[in-house]
């Protein structure tokens, strides 16, 4: 029970109502001491009083007298004079003397606490103040045994009553903090379990009912959450069944424009000048199709898989790369240039990491082209302690600024015209399989540059600030 809020909460009240009552307690025994020691020195003048009033009392009288003001002797000081009205033979000697007239509420609780605590029984002095002005001070010595056996009980009873207070108090807070607290918060877990069991059913959605003004807040924004989240999983389905049916229509799409693109190639040998001039653009927008197509079937599949990490040498993942785009640019606008120590060896994926450099230096290439002037693609790499660099940098125009704000966004980062944005977004999941990061370091009039970074460690690299 004790784990429970509501478990908790009754056992924190009962301990701090406990506390509450010592500090009650205390006092309250100094002030019922100082009252028995008050209501002693008021029967002992009263029995002082009856012998002054009448000298020829017998002894058994005063002895009866002092046994009923529970004292040994009577000391009364009137006019200056101190006098021994009462006495009788005392048991041992006197302990302590306690001044009653002028005593802070310090001293008081203190001389309670220790008689409490101090066993056994003791003969005190103790000096007050004459009831009704009679004389200057009055003076008895008394026995502690019935003082401390007094006020045992009066503390006992103090104690058995805050018992009670405490316990009925606790049920009442325990029975409201139920009500007021853990009731509704159980209601939000449930439908919480609720909707987490079946998201799509809008009927888990909370209804906010709490009368607290923070339980309200947190159903309002817990029906808010709900809300929101219901609607991005109706959209997510909605994207997915979408991407199912745009893979489906890619496949085939792409089979029909690869047997298009081989009757293109028949086209091209025609004799009519006509069909000469128009069968390249056709041929380009083919073939742009068909990279589309591939393009979306790769990005539609589930997940890439997890990089085969293997020691592989840099430069003979890029010599494939650049000998298959000189192959493609079939023009002599572009010029590579390879950058790339001849032993610089990466710990990746030699397959995937073919695929990135493939869609940098490609978009590169294509970069320079678009601009129908000469211009170089460079590809470099170095190394570091920590990590290996390798960059792809052209001479081309720039990115224009809508690419810049989405280039790693499929569909959207597409840099040039015609483009779909796939690219760089599938190099940018590749190296952050192989833990690296994809940036660009740099675009304007005089070219791009982008940078790969790869760890050598198992950490994953923190981009750093590039310029």
């Amino acid at each position: 029970m004790l784990n429970t809020l509501s478990g908790r909460f009754l056992a924190l009240t009962t301990i701090f109502v406990m506390l509450a009552e010592v500090l009650i307690f205390v006092p309250s025994v100094a002030r019922y001491r100082v009252d028995y020691l008050t209501d002693r020195l008021e029967r002992a003048q009263i029995a002082s009083l009856a012998l002054l009033a009448d000298d020829m009392l017998s002894s058994e009288l005063e002895r009866e007298l002092l046994e009923n003001a529970e004292v040994y002797n009577v000391v009364l000081r009137r006019d200056e004079m101190r006098q021994l009205v009462l006495s009788s033979p005392i048991p041992e000697p006197i302990s302590d003397t306690y001044d009653m007239r002028e005593t802070s509420a310090v001293i008081l609780i203190r001389d309670a606490m220790v008689r409490l605590f101090t066993p056994g029984s003791q003969v005190i002095r103790v000096i007050g103040a004459p009831v009704r002005d009679a004389g200057l001070l009055i003076e008895v010595t008394m026995e502690t045994g019935p003082l401390r056996a007094s006020m045992l009980d009066y503390g006992l009873r103090i104690l058995i009553l805050s018992a009670v207070i405490s316990a009925f108090t606790a049920l009442l807070l325990f029975g409201a903090v139920r009500v007021v607290l853990v009731r509704p918060i159980e209601g939000v877990v449930e439908y919480m379990q609720r909707y987490a069991a079946a998201p799509e059913d809008a009927r888990g959605i909370i209804t906010p009912r709490a009368g607290v003004r923070e339980l309200r807040e947190a159903e309002e924004a817990l029906r808010k959450m709900q809300t929101e989240l219901t609607q991005a999983l109706r959209q997510k389905e909605r994207l997915a069944q979408l991407g199912g049916a745009v893979a489906k229509v890619s496949h085939d799409l792409r089979n029909i424009l690869t047997s298009a693109q081989l009757f293109t190639d028949r086209i091209e040998a025609s004799e009519d000048p006509l069909v000469r001039r128009m069968a390249p653009k056709l041929v380009n927008s083919i073939t742009r199709a068909v990279s589309l197509c591939e393009s979306t079937l790769a990005f539609g599949r589930a997940e890439e898989p997890a990089p085969t990490l293997t020691v592989t040498p840099l430069a003979e993942i890029v010599g494939d790369v650049v000998d298959g785009e000189i192959l493609a640019a079939g023009t002599e606008l572009v010029r590579f240039d390879i950058d790339v120590p001849g032993l610089m060896s990466l710990r990746a994926d030699p397959e995937q990491m073919y695929r990135v450099l493939l869609n940098l230096v490609r978009n590169a290439r294509q970069a320079i082209e678009a601009t129908r002037r000469e211009g170089c693609v460079t590809i470099s790499g170095a190394e570091t302690d920590t990590c290996w660099t390798i960059d792809i940098s052209d001479t081309g125009p720039g990115l224009p600024a809508k690419a810049r704000n989405n280039l790693f966004t499929a569909f959207t980062g597409g840099a040039r015209k015609g483009g779909s944005g796939l690219g760089l977004a599938i190099a940018a999941e590749l190296v952050r399989g192989h833990g690296g990061t994809l940036a660009l370091v740099d675009t304007g009039p005089k070219g791009t540059r982008f940078r790969i970074t790869l760890p050598k460690g198992d950490g994953t690299v923190q981009l750093a600030a590039v310029g």
